[in-house]
């Protein structure tokens, strides 16, 4: 099986992909857990997916800890996992992560970064400051559409990522993401509460909280709809597929007049092609 590791600011994601030597075992889809099943993504042959909270402060032994808790609660041996791959945009917390790969799984993971094989040109001024999940994204979007297309990833930051139409990576926009501006607008001002992000109906608020859910959450659509328009109109393509990931994805997607598929698994998914054509 193939472990891979996407290390955000927010969250750190794992997933366990089979190897062709892995056989068929049986995968999320196949298993009757009580929970919704993905019906949409790329995430095929995916068999495990985890997320857990980033804490810089952990250690290489807690997450190996934590890692072999997750393997036994799904039935699944240490020594099953025959490769990794980490994209991380925390340096601390990938040097812990290959520390406890190579004791616990006596692994040597495979690095997204400069020298890795990708398969996509990255056209910009210096292309060793874009960050790694947004190039495995590029790459999963591209792989999967075959045409021009624009990633925006719902993180800690809210990224929007062009690939051209012979799958070149063009560059982006970085943005606040929105739990991190509903935080900042609550704790930096003295008399405006903490509030949950939601939908909320109507535009005009008619009380704090309802004005501030309604500046958060259609503000961003707006946002989101305004940079991607912006983005197309610059590019010149014909024709840009939209696709959105992350953990908010699905809540501005309804409302989004731009984008046309979630997608919760690409960035896994990406690492297993990014494994896959180094390894």
């Amino acid at each position: 099986m193939l472990l891979v590791i996407d290390i955000g600011n927010t969250n750190i994601v794992l997933g366990l992909y089979r190897h062709e030597a892995d056989g068929h075992p049986e995968t999320d889809e196949d298993r009757d857990t009580g929970e919704p099943h993905e019906t949409e993504g790329s995430g095929k042959g995916l068999l495990r997916h985890w997320r857990v909270a980033t804490r810089i402060e952990q250690t290489g032994d807690e997450y190996g800890i934590l890692m072999a808790n997750l393997l036994q609660q799904a039935q699944i041996g240490l020594d099953q996992v025959k490769g990794a791959i980490i994209a991380s945009v925390v340096p601390p917390l990938q040097a812990a992560f290959v520390r406890m790969l190579k004791r616990n799984f006596r692994l040597s993971p495979l690095l997204v970064g400069p020298g890795i094989k990708t398969g996509m040109p990255i056209c910009c001024d210096n292309p060793r400051e874009v960050g790694a999940d947004r190039i495995v994204n590029a790459v999963a979007a591209f792989n999967q559409v075959g045409q021009a297309v624009i990633v925006v990833d719902f993180g800690t930051a809210t990224t929007f990522d062009l690939v051209s139409d012979r799958g070149e990576y063009l560059g982006g926009a970085i943005a606040p993401g929105l739990g991190l501006a509903t935080k900042v607008l609550s704790e930096k001002t003295a008399q405006l509460p903490s509030v949950d992000l939601v939908r909320p109906q109507n535009v005009i608020g008619r009380n704090t909280v309802g004005s501030m859910q309604s500046g958060l959450y259609w503000g961003y659509v707006g946002l989101v709809d305004g940079l991607v328009r912006r983005m197309i109109a610059e590019s010149r393509f014909g024709t840009v597929r939209v696709i959105a990931t992350g953990g908010l994805a699905r809540l501005i997607s309804g409302d989004s007049e731009c984008i046309e598929l979630v997608d919760e698994h690409l960035t896994l998914t990406g690492l297993q092609l990014l494994y896959e054509r180094n390894c």
